[in-house]
């Protein structure tokens, strides 16, 4: 039998969902993108549309959706706070109609799901480092809840599905990452950075600087996600890097690789902002054989570079919150 797929990828547009497109198209099977376009750039697709083996879909999954598929990835939703806060019941219709939506599908067309998930399921986590068996510490009435319950209850209905429908699901949770691609308006730390440094702003940091992360790779994480869907692990497994480093270290190292004259200042902590982030990734190079090997230097330049080859007033801000 030919093992050429049909698959569908949701948020196929976005900063993950094109890498994963590409990486799909290149491995020789049909890829189905699927995105709505509201944090997501036609720009990163553009190269993929001359392949015969790749199409687009404009199309929201909040909405039913017909299609004929081997396997689906759910990369589609708004990750960055600024954008996810905008319209925070959109948000939660995004993790919980869409999934309802494309694990119909997926039971429909005996297809195996993917379901991105998140590092922010686990909250300000009093467990450190976070794995996955810790149920975390979420604050459900804050400004933040609409993403993490939004994903902690697709993770509900993958399982259920899992458990009731024998859907084969997977489930990753994604922590922090960066690279080529990213929106230069998402919000995130180190877009925002390299954004200012680029530009002269002051580089701004919440909080002292003395709050940690773990920054993950583009190109390490989507093969840590493709080697989950071609593995029988259902997870959740966590994917991301587990090397950790404070807000102020990641100010000071994008500021020296950009040559910026950028001054670091520091304003308010945001609510309900994590002090701590740090996957363990045990499970994931046990049953995956899954590490990240890119430095945060080296993946630091990378990015850098397209940050610089890319036209700053080619992007709009998605939403007024970034």
């Amino acid at each position: 039998m030919s093992q050429i797929k049909r698959i569908l990828v949701a948020g196929g547009a976005g900063f993950l969902g094109s890498r994963i497109c590409e990486q799909l198209v290149a491995q020789g099977h049909d890829v189905i993108c699927v995105d709505n376009f509201f944090t997501s750039q036609k720009s990163n697709i553009v190269h993929l549309l001359s392949e015969p083996n790749f199409e687009v879909i404009r199309h929201d999954i909040i909405h039913p959706l017909w299609l004929e598929v081997d396997e689906i990835y759910n990369m589609a939703c708004p990750a960055a706070p600024g954008h996810y806060q905008f319209n925070p019941i959109k948000t939660m219709k995004t993790s919980v109609m869409g999934s309802i939506n494309l694990l119909g599908m997926a039971k429909r067309c005996r297809a195996r799901y993917l379901f991105a998930s998140t590092s922010e399921i686990y909250g300000d986590p009093e467990v450190h480092p976070q794995p996955e068996t810790y149920r975390g510490s979420v604050n459900t009435l804050g400004i933040r809840a609409c993403y993490d319950e939004g994903k902690r209850a697709a993770e509900t209905l993958c399982m259920d599905y899992h458990r009731m429908n024998g859907v084969q699901v997977r489930i990753v949770r994604i922590f922090n990452t960066y690279g080529p691609r990213m929106h230069p308006y998402d919000g995130r730390v180190i877009s925002n950075f390299i954004r200012q440094a680029f530009t002269g702003e002051p580089i701004t940091i919440y909080g002292d600087g003395s709050q940690t992360r773990s920054f993950c790779y583009r190109d390490d994480l989507v093969d840590g996600i493709l080697k989950l869907m071609a593995s029988d692990q259902v997870g959740p497994i966590n994917i991301g890097n587990p090397k950790e480093f404070s807000i102020r270290q990641l100010a000071e190292l994008v500021v020296k690789l950009t040559g910026s004259k950028s001054e670091i200042i520091y304003t308010e902590l945001p609510a309900d902002d994590p002090k701590q982030r740090q996957p363990d990734i045990t499970l994931a190079k046990k049953h995956l054989g899954w590490e990240p090997d890119t430095e945060l230097e080296d993946g630091l330049k990378k990015t850098i570079d397209w940050f610089k080859s890319i036209e700053l007033s080619q992007y709009r801000p998605p939403t007024p919150n970034f």
